[in-house]
């Protein structure tokens, strides 16, 4: 794949879950080396996307390109496709047994022949980039929420993938953790030459490090520009949602939702 292929785009993609259509008439390019943030309401469709960017679901019409390819069916295909992406999970999905090394190294055992003493140094080394070399031997339940979501952060890293994808990765966190982490993200995508896509509701703590934002509600993209462009939208649909306003063009209605998570099945091998 060259620079100027979008690591991610996705043409005339419509989404369906549950026998009803999520997102309909998706176009979306992301260029290399960019962080978007994809906002919208809870239940708009956004772990949707997700699961459609790392196989969990097919498009129901239109294509998903990845890495330069369309995301494949055939399970082995898939599973190394997803090598290349690193998954922040908003539930951090670290083992509670394991320290905090041993959830990073699980990917590089999991996905490679490397030697220990290898393994323990890339460990060190994704630790350190995240802050927390000194945590290496605490355990989950030892870390604050912000700690935690760090060392999920440094696995999903493990396999140096070239695109990362966080979904909602503020859950949970106080503001102070919460500005850690995203000063992290943006620190990391630009010295690590990565691109970053954040799934999030939390707009005002994301915009400040996104390069480009996308608005997704009432089942499609109303929004696709820069954080300074979506800021000053007049856009009804648009002033709602930066507002959290109840009444107004994004319906919220009692349709049943699905799992917050984009993950449901195989997880990428940056997540495990």
């Amino acid at each position: 794949m060259t620079d100027a292929t979008p690591i991610v785009r996705l043409t005339d993609v419509r989404l369906d879950r549950g026998g009803r259509t999520v997102l309909r008439d998706i176009n979306l390019s992301v260029p290399r080396g960019q962080v978007i943030a994809v906002l919208g309401p809870s239940g708009s469709g956004k772990s949707t996307l997700l699961a459609a960017l790392t196989g969990e679901l097919a498009p129901a019409a239109g294509t998903v390109e990845v890495l330069g390819q369309v995301v494949p069916q055939a399970k082995r295909a898939l599973l190394e496709l997803r090598k290349g992406i690193g998954v922040l999970l908003q539930g951090n999905g670290l083992l509670t047994d394991l320290t905090a090394a041993e959830n990073v190294a699980l990917p590089l055992r999991a996905h490679t022949d490397l030697p220990a003493a290898v393994i323990a140094r890339l460990v060190r080394m994704k630790l350190h980039a995240v802050g927390l070399r000194a945590a290496a031997d605490a355990f989950p339940r030892e870390l604050s929420g912000g700690m935690a979501r760090r060392v999920a952060l440094a696995r999903a890293l493990a396999l140096d993938p070239p695109l990362m994808i966080y979904d909602e990765p503020l859950t949970g966190l106080d503001p102070i953790a919460s500005g850690v982490v995203m000063d992290l993200v943006r620190r990391l995508n630009d010295t690590l030459g990565l691109t970053s896509i954040i799934v999030t509701h939390h707009v005002h703590e994301t915009l400040p490090v996104a390069d480009h934002a996308v608005v997704i509600a009432n089942g499609a993209i109303v929004f696709s520009g820069s954080p300074a462009e979506l800021e000053t939208s007049t856009d009804p649909l648009v002033r709602q949602f930066l507002r959290g306003e109840p009444d107004g063009p994004i319906h919220f209605d009692a349709a049943p939702r699905f799992a917050d998570s984009a993950l449901t099945g195989n997880a990428p091998a940056g997540v495990i």
